[in-house]
């Protein structure tokens, strides 16, 4: 009997016309570092009385279908994620193709995603998958990844995969030697790590089905918020904050000016915050920020992908 891997398992994701209704083509198979997006289905104990110590049957709860998507950060295929997770972008130029996608977008495409272990075979087939939130770290060394929370409908489990023939890309990934932050369009000195989460506070419209399942995922109020970590070397970081006036943050990995990803946050207050000596080595002090809708940019944040894909 064969046994399911990772190394040999994929995951495939196509874009729905109408929500929850998986389309007949158009997959594109991704590069993944882990999922745990599935569905799952409760017990209820049983209340029933007058039968015994020994309890009756369960019940069965409704379906949750959740769960983590990490993917590396790349060139070509992030686009897509983020295209799920903010809307279409506003793409411009010829040859790099700028694309710009914007936070607070009141309409989010969804997601058919399958998950494929072809050994057994089995392959399960989510539908109605909206992006909840993503999660970056900046660091000095490693992989860069993102990791997507998502909520779906349903799941259904095939013996063959739906995907047909699937699209790819040829993969590019960002290195976290690529990095950089900016604080108001200058480097920020003195930093040893940073991270951002971005989330679309996903409501679940938790209707009456016979089915268990849930009618859809609303985007309600977006949250972008982060830390960063800097050695305290001066006070320039820390009057910022005192002062309650907002600065704009920039996270971006550059391999080149037709190669790069550029995160912007245009409004960002800085709490003030503790420093902590824990022993004989550099004092840090930790930032815990958070972003607001920008009356300017009129938006919150602004992610541009340079590369040479057309169209997402």
């Amino acid at each position: 009997m064969a046994r399911a891997y990772g190394a040999n398992a994929h995951l495939l994701a196509a874009f729905e016309t109408t929500y929850g209704v998986a389309p007949v083509s158009g997959f594109v198979k991704f590069p993944f570092v882990s999922t745990s997006l599935g569905s799952e289905q409760g017990l209820i104990d049983s209340d029933i009385l007058g039968q015994g110590r020994d309890p009756s049957a369960p019940s069965r709860d409704v379906i949750k279908v959740e769960g983590d998507l990490v993917v590396p950060i790349d060139l070509r295929y992030f686009g897509h994620w983020l295209k799920a997770l903010l809307g279409e972008p506003a793409t411009s130029g010829t040859g790099p193709y700028d694309h710009v996608f914007g936070s607070g977008a009141m309409t989010l495409p969804s997601l058919t995603v399958e998950v494929g272990m072809p050994e057994v075979p089995s392959f399960f087939l989510n539908g109605g998958v909206r992006l909840n939130s993503m999660q970056m770290n900046f660091q000095r060394s490693g992989h860069a990844n993102a990791t997507f929370n998502a909520i779906g409908q349903g799941e259904e489990r095939n013996g063959a995969s739906q995907g047909g023939s699937p699209d790819t890309l040829a993969f590019k990934r960002f290195g976290q030697f690529q990095g950089q932050v900016k604080l108001d369009g200058a480097p920020l000195a003195n930093l040893t790590g940073a991270n951002l989460t971005y989330s679309n506070n996903m409501e679940r419209i938790e209707t009456i089905r016979s089915d268990g399942k849930i009618d859809g995922a609303d985007p309600t109020i977006a949250a972008l918020t982060g830390a960063i970590e800097v050695r305290f070397a001066d006070t320039a970081l820390l009057d910022k904050a005192t002062s309650g006036d907002p600065v704009a943050l920039e996270f971006s990995y550059v391999i080149s000016a037709d190669e790069q990803l550029v995160i912007e946050a245009h409004e960002v207050y800085l709490p003030k915050p503790k420093r902590a000596i824990s022993g004989p080595g550099g004092v840090q002090a930790s930032f815990d920020w958070r972003a607001a809708n920008n009356t300017v940019a009129g938006r919150m944040m602004t992610v541009t992908l340079t590369n040479d894909v057309e169209t997402y």
